[in-house]
């Protein structure tokens, strides 16, 4: 059974999820500020979290930048806020997904499977190191490696390159790319993928120019 961790300082609210993460079959445990989820993080074991950003003691924000210092366990941030900035900061930060209160149960729950099963280890019939030059990308252990150092990335930035070699030479939507890494038709827009893509090309230093910029269509991923 799937584990659940719900972070909010009001107690109704971890109530209602709770309710509905029953009703689903998941098992969960439950948290009122961030620095007593950081310390169940590290001392329990979890699938997910869902967090508020907006609490005492500890806010959503700095407890997820300390749980991704050791941890890259799938994180849904909750908030009243729905600004972009405020949206592309937590993702720059790891978060997998971003919920706007006040929200529907039922949407939260989608979400929250669609990103346990983008976010769940592959098979071994999956685990292909894939290599070019001096890249190496397991997406077993979700690692990079570039000339034989690992670089550090977000669950997302590793997704998302994973997504593009398995689709070499494929002209790629923005729209498909929300679709597919997100794993539902995403409420947001294409500023998203765009930031995403930026910080991955980031990531990817000299191997930046592999994801080309199609213009007025997506991106390609494309050897050189």
């Amino acid at each position: 059974m799937q584990r659940i961790l719900v972070v909010d300082d009001e107690d109704r609210i971890r109530d209602i999820i709770s309710q509905y993460l029953e009703f689903e079959g998941f098992d969960f445990d439950e948290a009122s500020d961030g620095l007593k989820a950081i310390d169940k993080v590290k001392n329990s074991q979890f699938d997910l979290v869902i967090m508020d950003i907006m609490m005492p003691n500890c806010d959503g924000i700095s407890a997820l930048r300390e749980i991704r210092a050791f941890s890259q366990i799938p994180v849904i941030l909750l908030t009243a806020k729905g600004e972009e900035y405020d949206k592309i900061f937590g993702f720059d930060l790891g978060a997998d997904d971003y919920v706007v209160k006040p929200f529907s149960p039922k949407e939260l729950m989608s979400r929250i499977k669609a990103v346990l099963k983008r976010t769940q280890k592959p098979s071994d019939d999956q685990d292909n190191i894939y290599t070019f030059k001096g890249l190496q990308v397991n997406p077993k252990s979700y690692e990079i490696k570039i000339d034989g150092k690992v670089i550090t990335v977000t669950p997302k930035e590793f997704e998302l390159l994973n997504f593009f070699i398995n689709n070499k030479n494929v002209v790629i939507t923005r729209d498909t790319i929300l679709n597919k890494i997100w794993g539902y038709d995403f409420f947001g827009d294409s500023r998203t993928v765009d930031t995403h893509i930026k910080m991955l090309r980031s990531s990817l230093g000299e191997y930046r120019d592999l994801i080309k910029t199609i213009w007025g269509v997506g991106y390609k991923y494309e050897e050189y």
